[in-house]
């Protein structure tokens, strides 16, 4: 059985398949004359992009967006998301795809997972401009963490930094959607080691709370990490951290509280937070972490007054 996508007419000039096959229930067509065996599942967007690639690979063509974007293992748009194309000439449209005409520089230009993809830099100059504040900055954040890759026409390219941006729009002014880069690019933080927990530190600091540090590290007394918060007060000894879904596994869940107990002994308080939190309640959230904040900067004021006095 023919795995990954493939293009019908190549498969059955080949003698992989028939023409029958491609009608029935092993196939099923994504876009036109191409297809993947049928899934359990529907196929996920890093599947469509990849079928979508077959599309436009001699034709000068490259995925961009979300679409690179996870190909290049930043994974931040939503599950729906469209497989994006970039093509010189256009594309005749077809649904479940977004296309957009035009050229993509050679340095732009990256490959992974046997396709073509848009650079980090690219990948991100192309969402900021579309996406609002939020979707912004969880895009900016992942495709910063992209590892160094391989380029066209070079042996391989370093990840960019969210000022790099900037840059780019010094070199491309006048171009649309670029106003709010400036606060899009403060905001981001590449630490970030995931697109839910960029979401949260959002939350907090547009809610209008002091940013926290990132991936801050809790060292012992002999310089070993007893901790590394996702988010952290450091002034207030308070720790944020966003819980997965593997997390609510047990022997996640067991390492959490032994690690918060372990935590607690330095004084630390940590407040852990899921999905719905974040997505569903989400102003609930930012005032409990308000509430408490408030709470342990008021306490270490206090045990600061009364050490002074002693």
């Amino acid at each position: 059985m023919i795995k990954g996508p493939f293009r019908g007419s190549v498969a059955v000039a080949r003698g992989l398949v028939t023409k029958n096959e491609l009608r029935g229930p092993r196939y099923q067509r994504l876009y036109p004359d191409v297809y993947l065996p049928t899934p359990d599942e529907p196929p996920d967007l890093a599947a469509r992009s990849r079928a979508a690639y077959l599309l436009v690979e001699h034709r000068d063509g490259v995925l961009g967006g979300y679409s690179s974007a996870i190909l290049l293992g930043a994974d931040c748009g939503p599950p729906n998301a469209r497989a994006e194309l970039i093509v010189p000439g256009g594309l005749r449209a077809h649904p479940g795809l977004l296309i957009h005409r035009a050229t993509v520089a050679e340095a732009d230009r990256w490959r992974s997972q046997g396709c073509l993809v848009t650079s980090p830099e690219r990948t991100a100059w192309d969402l900021t401009r579309r996406l609002d504040l939020m979707d912004a900055v969880v895009a900016v954040d992942a495709l910063a963490r992209v590892r160094a890759g391989h380029a066209v026409g070079s042996a391989s390219a370093s990840r960019f930094v969210p000022a790099d941006l900037l840059r780019r729009r010094e070199l491309e002014p006048g171009t649309r959607g670029i106003r709010r880069l400036d606060r899009v690019v403060a905001l981001a933080n590449p630490k970030a080691e995931s697109p839910m927990e960029t979401r949260l530190r959002l939350l907090i600091v547009l809610g209008g709370m002091p940013t926290p540090e990132v991936q801050y590290a809790l060292y012992d007394e002999y310089g070993f990490v007893v901790a590394r918060f996702d988010l952290a007060y450091p002034d207030a000894l308070l720790a944020i951290e966003y819980d997965g879904h593997q997390h609510r596994r047990r022997e996640f869940s067991n390492d959490d509280r032994w690690r918060d107990g372990a935590t607690g002994d330095y004084g630390w308080h940590t407040m852990r937070f899921g999905r719905d939190d974040v997505l569903v309640s989400a102003a609930r959230t930012v005032q409990l972490v308000r509430n408490q904040l408030e709470h342990r900067l008021r306490l270490h004021r206090r045990a600061s007054g009364s050490s002074r006095s002693s």
